[in-house]
Parts: structure tokens; C-alpha cells; sequence
């Protein structure tokens, strides 16, 4: 199981799947002379261009500019009507270039990249079998992705739910949608449909995105009301049913019903491990893939697992960013050359450990990045959180009259440095990189207090979070 024995192969490398993990490492290691094919069994582009964070983008941005234009005295009176679904539906579809994946087909084949149809799955070191022929290549990288988790609810199954790919690529707006989740995706496309004109009731066992500050499920909360949003949480569904007029009942742990037209499943993904054959090299299916910084599979010196399949950060950017580092550690193993996996190195996926971004596209944004001060004084780390109210900062005032938002770092008091950073308010995404910047580069607070922020802008609140942490001695 730990390597390929010499013999000719069909190619250097071989990707399983071919969403933007999957096409980044085959594009990093051909870029260095690798040999590379991508096997895909759907659409190249994969997950986020036609059923993820494209679509489901582009279903809440006309909602989120209406709501800007009507913060603003002016522009407010301006705004007439209602949101056109029908044109936000082709708009959306519009970004999925109709779910047909010919650019990206044509992007491979001007990269030298072969893309070989149908769905692989491993049949032995350096083997993969597509259909009744197999392929051999000196290292294969799996970039399956992840798949969703059903929960166990009485009929659920049977009442033919949407996931987040019904949701994304519906052709009509359900005038009732209920939402079982209060992650990412069901605030986000809860939000979206409501702004598209469902009556939409949003149901969570626990807080909303609960693995935030505390301070961004009250927000959202609140926000999510405001746009007629009937959120109930700590609930659970007690049964599920579907009638012959296709409208969905949720009967409630309480023995409160529901009732809508549709419904809409968002309670977590899992790695897409489960048919790759795995098991023909002695791993267990059902197992992690364990990887180094390399993103190469534990005991093996030939396979890799890259983007969501590894579990390490399920997150599209994150995925890319494992494969632009495996791509090129394939290219340099293959041609035998030294591998930079440091830290800090060329090679080496550190920062999925230390400074993770993500945005949640709801109305408000939420923007965070690193450790909340739970997790930082979990490690034990010697920490110091600061807060300040966004609607106080001159800039986010100019976005909104009545701008609501907060701020928040969380500060490593022995090495001076911020290990994490959450924003919540309008607009509040772009502010995300500067934090990630200060947490991978360690730039110490006496260090930012030089990093000036331009006046009137929403980065003046580095300024005003400086200044409640105090000035350096």
C-alpha cells in the first residue's frame, strides 16, 4: 500500500473529481511538466460552480441590494415594487452557465489537462477504474468533495426533501419553505427565499451558526425576523410527511405542525469517501483520510486527499488552497525534487489549522476568521477580546442610516498577536482579509497601530479596536 511499483503508466497523475480542488491540483502539477488527467462523473467545476456558493450567491444579492438602497434616505424612496423571482432565477442560472460545464471542459483542454467521463473509484496502489477500463498513474489525488447528512426524522426520507442542490437550482419559489438547519446554508437560503417572496419558517435544534461568537446568532436572529422570518429555535422535528397534494407537515417534537410546500434539509456535509474503492488499498471507507501538510494520505507515498474529501476545512477557498500546495509537492516528488513542507512552506497547507476565513452572505454579512475566545481559551491560551460596535464607525454609517454591526478580535496577550477576528454588519466581507493577513503574518498590535486605515471607511474600525485594546507602552 505505500507505493506504486515501476512498470509504464498511463499517466503521471490522476484526479478524482474535478470541482476546484480537483481542477487546481491537476493545474499546479501540469504546470510543471506532470502528466495529468481529472476523472469526473458530473460537471467540471464541480460542487460550488453549479449547486453551491454560485448559485446560492447570486439567489441573495438582489435581496441584499434592495435592502441596501432602502438603508439609505434617498435612495430609499427610489425603490418600487418587489424583487422580480423570475429574473433573479435566470440570473442565478446564468452564473451555473445552465449547469453545462463546456468552458470549464475548454479550460482543461488548454491546460493539457485530459478529462476522462465517468465515475472512479481506486482498484489498487496507483489504479483507478472508470467504467470497464482502469488507468494507471504514479500518484492519484481524490477531490470527491462532500455530500450531505440526512438527519433521522420519521418519514423525512419519504417526504423527498430538497438538499442545498434542490434549493440552488429550483425553478420556482415555493410560496411556503421550511428549513431544518441554522448553519450556513440553511440562514443563507433561508434569507434568499424569503427575500424572493416564500413564507419561510426556519427550524434549529440549537443556536444560529452556533460555532460563531455568541454575539452573531443575535444578530442574525434578528435580522432574519425583521425580513419575516418565522425562526424557532431549540426545536425538533418529530415526523415528516407529504400528502398526495405534495405539501410537506412537520409535526414538532411539542406536537406543534407545520405545513409548506416544500422543504429544505441543511444539517451538515460529510467527506464523499464512501464509493472510491478504498478499501482495495486497505483503508476503511468509513474512515478520515488522515493527511499530512502535503495534503499525501498517512502510509502512502502515491495518494492524496485534497479539498473537502480530507475533512480538514470544508470550505471552497481552503480546498483550493490544499490543492495549489499538493499540486506542486506531487510535481516536485515526482521529479525528484525536495519537498518545502514547513510550516511555512512552499509545499505545506498550515494555515487550515490556524487561520481559516469564511463568510456567511446573509443580511447582515458575517465575517470571521482563527479562533473565537472560546476555542482560544480552550487551548489555554493567555488571551485579551476586545469589542466595538460597528454602527459607531463613521464609514459603516455612510452604508446605512441605523447601521447595525459588531466587531471583535481576540488577542494572544503573550505574543502580542490577534488569533481571531469576527465581523457582523453590511459590507463587512471585505474587511475579512486584513484580518487574516495580521493572524497568518503574526503581526503584533504594536505593529498594526501603523497600518492606518483611510477615512470614511468601514476599516476604520481597526482603528476603534486598537484603541479599546489600548496603546502599546
Amino acid at each position: 500500500m505505500t507505493g506504486t511499483e515501476e512498470r509504464e503508466f498511463d499517466y503521471d497523475l490522476i484526479v478524482v473529481g474535478a470541482g476546484p480542488a480537483g481542477e487546481n491540483v491537476a493545474d499546479y502539477a501540469a504546470k510543471r511538466g506532470v502528466r495529468a488527467a481529472i476523472v469526473e462523473s458530473e460537471l467540471v467545476g464541480g460542487e460550488c460552480s453549479y449547486w453551491a456558493c454560485m448559485p446560492s450567491k447570486a439567489l441573495l444579492r438582489s435581496g441584499h441590494a434592495i435592502q441596501a438602497a432602502r438603508r439609505v434616505a434617498g435612495a430609499r424612496e427610489a425603490v418600487e415594487g418587489t424583487i422580480d423571482a423570475s429574473a433573479v432565477l435566470a440570473r442565478r442560472s446564468s452564473f451555473t452557465s445552465q449547469w453545462k460545464d463546456d468552458g470549464q471542459v475548454s479550460w482543461l483542454d488548454s491546460a493539457g489537462i485530459d478529462l476522462i467521463r465517468g465515475h472512479g473509484r481506486l482498484s489498487g496502489p496507483g489504479e483507478i477504474q472508470v467504467g470497464d477500463r482502469a488507468y494507471s498513474a504514479r500518484a492519484v489525488a481524490l477531490a470527491t468533495g462532500s455530500v450531505p447528512t440526512l438527519p433521522k426524522v420519521p418519514g423525512l426520507a419519504a417526504a423527498e426533501p430538497w438538499g442545498t442542490r434542490e434549493a440552488t437550482a429550483a425553478g420556482h419559489v415555493p410560496p411556503r419553505l421550511i428549513v431544518i438547519g441554522g448553519g450556513v446554508a440553511g440562514t443563507e437560503l433561508a434569507l434568499a427565499f424569503a427575500s424572493l417572496g416564500s413564507r419561510v419558517t426556519l427550524l434549529s435544534r440549537a443556536g444560529l451558526l452556533s460555532h460563531e461568537e455568541p454575539f452573531v446568532g443575535e444578530h442574525l436572529a434578528a435580522a432574519l425576523t425583521g425580513e419575516g422570518v418565522d425562526v424557532r429555535l431549540g426545536v425538533t422535528p418529530a415526523r415528516i410527511d407529504r400528502d398526495a397534494d405534495r405539501i410537506v407537515s412537520v409535526v414538532l417534537a411539542d406536537g406543534t405542525t407545520l405545513r409548506a410546500e416544500e422543504l429544505l434539509v441543511s444539517t451538515g456535509r460529510r467527506p464523499n469517501t464512501g464509493d472510491l474503492g478504498l478499501e482495495t488499498i486497505g483503508l476503511d471507507p468509513a474512515a478520515e483520510l488522515r493527511v499530512d501538510e502535503t495534503m499525501l494520505v498517512d502510509g502512502t507515498d502515491w495518494l492524496y486527499a485534497v479539498g473537502d474529501v480530507n475533512g480538514r476545512a470544508l470550505l471552497t477557498h481552503q480546498g483550493k488552497y490544499q490543492a495549489r500546495a499538493a499540486g506542486e509537492a506531487i510535481a516536485a516528488r515526482l521529479h525528484g525534487s525536495p519537498v518545502s513542507a514547513g510550516p511555512w512552506g512552499r509545499h505545506a497547507a498550515s494555515a487550515d489549522h490556524l487561520a481559516v476565513p469564511h463568510v456567511v452572505f446573509t443580511d447582515p454579512e458575517i465575517a470571521s476568521v482563527g479562533l473565537t475566545e472560546s476555542r482560544a481559551r480552550d487551548r489555554g491560551l493567555n488571551i485579551r477580546a476586545v469589542e466595538y460596535d460597528l454602527g459607531q464607525v463613521a464609514g459603516a454609517q455612510l452604508h446605512a442610516d441605523g447601521y447595525t454591526g459588531h466587531a471583535k478580535l481576540v488577542v494572544d496577550e503573550d505574543r502580542g498577536v490577534i488569533v481571531g477576528a469576527t465581523f457582523v454588519g453590511q459590507d463587512v466581507a471585505e474587511l475579512l482579509h486584513a484580518a487574516t493577513i495580521a493572524i497568518v503574518g503574526e503581526v503584533t498590535i504594536d505593529r498594526l497601530w501603523h497600518a492606518v486605515p483611510a477615512y470614511p471607511t468601514i476599516s476604520e474600525i481597526w482603528l476603534r479596536l486598537l484603541e479599546t485594546y489600548g496603546r502599546p507602552a
